[in-house]
């Protein structure tokens, strides 16, 4: 008889397309996993995988397999949901993704007033790019993520945390950085710095500064690096205000300029799929973060560099 347990190990497998990454992710022993794929097998027939030497990958069969058992796995997951939610408020395990221009910059905060305040509730964290995020969210492989908000996708519901306005960061000796507080007109020729394609942080300082997509601009991986970059005069950039309270930039040879109102910002929001059995519970954790955030007492941000 096929088990759920199969089919999640399966799942697995396709997804990391390695039997031991595909352990990790299922808290097993590769042994473990890899006799189970194998009386999979058996039971079927049929070949699911192709053993490679650098790891693995699915068959045709297998393929169809794991397409087949997604819906399944998606209904059990809702049946435990609804004993979570049955059990109270909050409760039970929560798989939540978060996008990189917040999560190391937010958790530190957030996750000990969860763990104070939510104590039933066992967090997997996932951090990845937004569109990751979205493509696993719809798979039933997150139940909620933490992002940029509109998220543009009808099968979603959302809910605002928090605004998070940005500023222009220059270097503290550029003609920019005699400057009392920002102007969009003239950022029109000074060199831009952004995070790599993929990134909703680097889609929105486009729009912001109505940048082409297709132009040519210098591109990282991480918010840090830019800041090192604008340190050294080799551009400019936006900033959201979550990462200049969290990482001492008054200490460094940058400064921060507030933009006139209407600033640029974006919102930061928690969402999830509509037809989520435990879909209360996330409006109800949106609102607690809200709230939490809400409390927080501000963070002065320099604009003195």
């Amino acid at each position: 008889m096929i088990t759920l347990r199969q089919l999640r190990y399966l799942q697995a497998l396709s997804e990391t397309e390695h039997f031991g990454r595909a352990a990790g992710r299922v808290g097993v022993t590769q042994p473990a996993l890899s006799a189970q794929i194998r009386e999979l097998e058996e039971q079927l027939g049929l070949d699911l995988v192709e053993r490679l030497s650098s790891g693995a990958r699915l068959t045709g069969f297998g393929k169809e397999v794991v397409e087949r058992a997604a819906s399944v796995l998606a209904e059990v997951r809702a049946i435990e949901g609804l004993s979570e939610r049955y059990r109270g408020p909050l409760s039970g395990e929560m798989r939540l993704g978060i996008i990189p221009s917040v999560g190391p910059y937010l958790l530190p905060r957030l996750l000990p007033f969860m763990k104070d305040n939510l104590p039933e509730l066992k967090l997997r964290l996932r951090e990845t790019i937004t569109e990751t995020l979205m493509r696993e969210l719809l798979a039933d492989r997150l139940d909620c993520v933490i992002i940029s908000l509109p998220t543009g996708e009808p099968r979603l519901e959302a809910a605002p945390l928090f605004n998070d306005p940005f500023y222009l960061a220059v270097a503290a000796d550029s003609p920019l950085g005699r400057k009392q507080s920002a102007d969009m007109a003239a950022l029109e020729d000074v060199e831009m710095i952004l995070l790599e394609e993929g990134h909703c942080l680097r889609d929105q300082i486009l729009s912001f500064c109505r940048i082409p997509p297709d132009t040519e601009q210098l591109s990282v991986t991480n918010l840090t690096t830019i800041i090192e970059l604008v340190e050294t005069g080799g551009g400019v950039s936006l900033l959201p205000a979550l990462f200049t309270s969290s990482n001492g930039l008054e200490s460094r040879r940058v400064r921060l300029l507030p933009f006139a109102e209407p600033a640029p910002k974006r919102q930061i929001g928690l969402a999830w799929r509509a037809s989520h059995p435990g879909a209360a519970q996330f409006r109800d954790l949106a609102a607690q973060i809200a709230g939490w955030h809400a409390g927080l007492s501000e963070s002065p941000v320099s604009a003195t560099g």
